[in-house]
């Protein structure tokens, strides 16, 4: 495996499980858009609990590579979900932010698929 696919796979990890931190702390600028784009709040916490999952998977499939494909996976469709529920939102400005956590998933899975 090469140096490249560990540090995009931990990165991506660490960078998207920081931002399942941020859901189950209630950050204001996690859940104020999530409320603004009118995502349930019983929905939150189930949402945070799928991040924290798939960058553990993430972390897993390090060592074991269909893992780490399957949680690539998820966080791909996770962060998909999450692009169009912004722009069914019309929240256009506002987009980047999860594509932010979509291209280290993408990226992640790529390389795991790759190795």
């Amino acid at each position: 495996m090469t140096v490249a696919f560990y540090i995009v796979t931990i990165v991506a990890a660490l960078w998207i499980g920081f931002s399942a931190y941020s859901i189950f702390a209630k950050s204001s600028f996690v859940v104020e858009p999530l409320a603004q784009y009118g995502v349930p709040q019983a929905w939150w916490n189930w949402l945070g609990a799928a991040k924290a999952a798939g960058s553990l998977g993430l972390l897993a499939g390090l060592f074991v590579p269909a893992i780490g494909i399957a949680a690539g996976i998820g966080l791909v469709l996770y962060f998909v979900g999450a692009v169009v529920t912004v722009l069914r939102a019309r929240s256009y400005k506002t987009v980047i932010a999860p594509l932010m956590y979509l291209t280290p998933a993408v990226a992640a899975l790529f390389m795991a698929v790759q190795v």
